[in-house]
């Protein structure tokens, strides 16, 4: 029986290092996975310019944001987590217009916009290349926010860029944050 238990802890732990090594799957409960991590990392209520996943086949996924726990400080980190590991790459001091307020330039993740959403669209956008392209498993090759400079949230969107599996042409998806496709490149 104590076997039994130190077999089961063993097994727990594996798995618990296992999905915390960025390999969560490119869809809506993969990508709530990845929104808990970063709000584990930064807070429920930080806020960012850029969140980027990539997805490298060997290593799993690779984030990148650029975020602050106070916006009106100006002061920004850029970070990125790989492998389970956030390491912080550099500081960023933001310049805004003169009366403005920096928060209006940047966004959090709550209702409006979520990873959630993203890995939806994700999901969406490979069956659109099943379907149009006859393109069998489609993988992710990177997926963003892209909020805009100047503030103007209904210019943010959700970028993919997904990859046949044996490599060639990519396809390159922007949707609108209310999940309405607006320009599909490749």
């Amino acid at each position: 029986m104590k076997h039994l238990k130190l077999s089961l802890i063993a097994l727990a732990l594996i798995s618990t290092l296992i999905s915390c090594g960025g390999n969560q799957e490119a869809n809506a409960e993969g990508f709530s996975e990845i929104e808990q991590e970063i709000k584990d990392e930064f807070g429920n209520d930080a806020y960012f310019t850029d969140i980027t996943i990539l997805h490298d086949e060997t290593i799993g996924n690779i984030i990148n944001v650029t975020v602050t726990k106070d916006p009106e400080s100006l002061q920004m980190g850029e970070w990125t987590q790989s492998q389970g590991i956030w390491q912080q790459n550099s500081d960023i001091i933001l310049e805004i217009p003169e009366g403005t307020k920096a928060a209006d330039f940047m966004f959090q993740l709550k209702d409006e916009i979520n990873l959630r959403t993203l890995g939806e669209l994700i999901e969406k956008s490979k069956k659109q290349l099943k379907d149009e392209k006859s393109l069998e498993n489609p993988r992710l090759s990177l997926a963003s926010i892209i909020y805009p400079d100047d503030g103007d949230i209904s210019k943010a969107e959700y970028f993919i860029d997904l990859e046949p599996e044996n490599g060639g042409t990519s396809f390159s998806f922007y949707y609108s944050l209310d999940g309405e496709l607006r320009t599909m490149n490749y």
